[in-house]
C-alpha cells in the first residue's frame, strides 16, 4: 500500500518557480509558525477563547493550505465558522486531535524534503 502523504507541494513549487532556496524559506517559515499554531489553538481552547480560538484557525488554515493540507484546511474553516457562532463547543477538540496528527505528519515529511533540498 503506497505510503499518504499529508502535503502537496505542487502548489508552492509552482508559486516559487521551484526554486529550491525559496521552497525552503517557505518550509522554514512555516516551522516558525508552527508553535504559535500548535500552542495557541490549544491555549485558546483551554481558557475558552473562542473568539480567538476561531481567529488563530483561520490564520493557520491559510498556511496548511498552502502546503496541499486541504482536508485539514477546510477542517479549519470549520472550526472558525463554528466559534464565531458558539456552535458545537463540545467538539472544538476534535478539530484540535485532527490538527495534531495531521501537523506531525506533515512536519516529517517537510523535514525530509529539507533534507533534499
Amino acid at each position: 500500500m503506497p505510503k499518504k502523504n499529508y502535503t502537496n507541494l505542487d502548489y508552492l513549487k509552482e508559486i516559487t518557480g521551484d526554486e529550491d532556496e525559496i521552497l525552503k524559506e517557505f518550509i522554514l517559515m512555516f516551522f516558525d509558525q508552527l508553535p504559535e499554531f500548535k500552542n495557541g489553538l490549544h491555549d485558546h481552547l483551554e481558557n475558552k477563547r473562542y473568539k480567538e480560538l476561531g481567529e488563530l484557525a483561520h490564520k493557520a488554515k491559510s498556511s496548511v493550505m498552502t502546503f496541499g493540507m486541504e482536508d485539514l484546511g477546510w477542517k479549519l474553516k470549520d472550526l472558525q465558522l463554528k466559534t464565531q457562532k458558539l456552535e458545537a463547543i463540545e467538539t472544538y477538540p476534535d478539530f484540535l486531535k485532527e490538527f495534531d496528527e495531521v501537523i506531525a505528519h506533515a512536519e516529517k515529511e517537510l523535514q525530509e524534503v529539507l533534507e533534499t533540498l
